[in-house]
């Protein structure tokens, strides 16, 4: 590509790129365009400006810059930010006075500064290095990325929150291997899906405290070689404390993998969730449905009504985790400190965070739609010999080892199979066929009300359980 030295030493003009000084000659278009980011990080271009703000503050304080100069860069970067904001995550078209001349966020901010203020905006940079800056700007990012994630797990929350609250006297078949195992209160299997998403908000949060340190003036590597007090810039930005190896803060991402594992453990959730309304919508369930607003047609087939929303929050779920899996892949076996690798960091956490806040909503919109058929899913509670189990302990309370009365209840169910009965058909006399353990009060146990008052534990289905758990959850 020729000698950089020989080229200044002829007179031929060396590269015009910011870092271009060493270099006789511009890039390759073709290597140019492939690693350029702006079109994928223009959108940290509000974290890019508050940086700067900070750093220009930092820099006073150091006796790099005056406190005129220091507002100068300041009212600057204000009015770049305003440049911006029209374009939301992006920036605005390459343009002569536009902000996006440059091969990433960082550069076109720096050279549209440069553009307003000219030399003085070329001091802004003193002390700092690229490397510093992407960490700052995805830890800021990270920190304002997680608020709306715990906002919108709260949401949803509410929602199943409120639809437990209308459900409290609603019997559901609860499953195991997709059978019909015991009847469970409708309220008890949504507060289910509260408790998955309450966990969710803890490894957010638990990932955003540890996504709370500055990294700022850790220079490209060995920290900033100006008196930069960091403890104050980290203070200036918001963050608890400033990181304690300069090395450690530009090279490493696993505060992103944090919040890319709490994302996919989310829409792992949210997959479960939605795969339930999908079958639970389904003719051969009809436990619920969903109203026309919330449903697709078919292109073809006039009688369909799909629940196409809630089967693309499922499928989402993998393209979540596979952002999860590509950043762990990029950060495999990367030596220390930073390596141009990272710039792929930002695709699978931008996609990962929209992806999963986008699947919050439009979940929670489902989830208050949903219309349940009370009468179908008790009826369905009932099926499947689902009061089986409630025999066997009334036999163990009764003194039988519950092997030996699991054993005979067994060969209950097998006789009403046979006879197409339900257990709760069987008339005492009948009962006490198979054991003359069974007493009159047996008839309190074979129903829907008597297995779920049963089921009187901390964390069961018995009503005056579940009300306990509903208060907590609101409390």
């Amino acid at each position: 590509m020729g000698d950089p030295g020989q080229a200044e030493r002829e007179g031929r003009a060396l590269s015009q790129q910011p870092w271009g000084g060493r270099f006789g000659e511009e890039p390759d278009p073709l290597i140019d365009q492939f690693t350029r980011s702006l079109d994928v990080d223009g959108r940290l271009f509000r974290e890019e400006i508050a940086g700067s703000r900070a750093w220009a503050k930092a820099l006073v304080r150091a006796g790099v810059l005056t406190p005129e100069e220091q507002l100068r860069i300041d009212l600057a970067l204000q009015e770049i930010a305003t440049e911006l904001s029209h374009g939301e995550n992006s920036p605005p078209p390459l343009g002569e006075g536009r902000v996006g001349a440059g091969e990433d966020i960082h550069m076109a901010v720096e050279t549209r500064l440069r553009e307003k203020l000219g030399p003085l905006g070329g001091k802004l940079h003193t002390g700092r290095s690229r490397n510093d800056q992407v960490t700052l700007d995805l830890r800021l990012y990270v920190r304002a990325a997680g608020a709306e994630l715990l906002e919108a797990l709260a949401g949803l929350e509410s929602a199943l929150i409120t639809r437990a609250e209308e459900h409290l006297d609603t019997v559901m078949p609860g499953y195991t291997h997709t059978q019909r195992a015991q009847p469970v209160l409708l309220a008890h299997h949504l507060l289910a899906y509260v408790e998955m998403l309450r966990r969710d908000s803890s490894r957010i949060a638990d990932a955003l405290g540890r996504a709370d340190v500055s990294p700022l003036g850790s220079g490209a590597l060995a920290g900033s070689g100006f008196p930069i007090d960091r403890a104050e810039l980290a203070h200036d930005l918001g963050f608890s404390l400033a990181s304690a190896n300069s090395l450690d803060a530009v090279a490493d991402r696993d505060f992103v993998l944090e919040l890319l594992a709490a994302c996919s453990i989310a829409m792992i959730h949210l997959s479960r969730l939605c795969g339930e309304i999908v079958v639970w919508t389904s003719v051969e369930f009809s436990f619920a449905a969903l109203p026309d607003a919330l449903a697709s047609g078919s292109s073809m087939m006039p009688n369909k009504k799909n629940p196409c929303a809630a089967e693309l929050v499922r499928a989402k779920s993998g393209r979540v985790a596979g952002d999860l899996v590509n950043l762990l892949m990029v950060l495999k076996g990367l030596p220390l400190a930073y390596n141009r690798d990272l710039q792929e960091d930002k695709e699978a956490l931008f996609d990962a965070v929209d992806t999963t806040l986008a699947c919050l909503k439009v979940t929670a919109r489902l989830v208050q739609g949903l219309q349940f058929d009370r009468d179908v899913m008790r009826k369905a509670a009932l099926q499947g010999y689902t009061l089986a189990t409630e025999l066997a302990d009334y036999l163990s309370r009764k003194g039988m080892p519950f092997r030996d009365a699991h054993h005979l209840v067994g060969r209950m169910v097998a006789e009403a199979i046979a006879t197409h009965r339900g257990l709760e058909e069987f008339t005492l006399a009948e009962l006490q066929r198979f054991s003359p353990l069974f007493g009159a009060d047996i008839a309190d146990h074979l129903t829907l009300e008597g297995a779920l008052q049963s089921r009187d534990v901390l964390g069961g289905t018995a009503p005056a359980r579940v009300k306990e758990a509903l208060a907590h959850v609101k409390a």
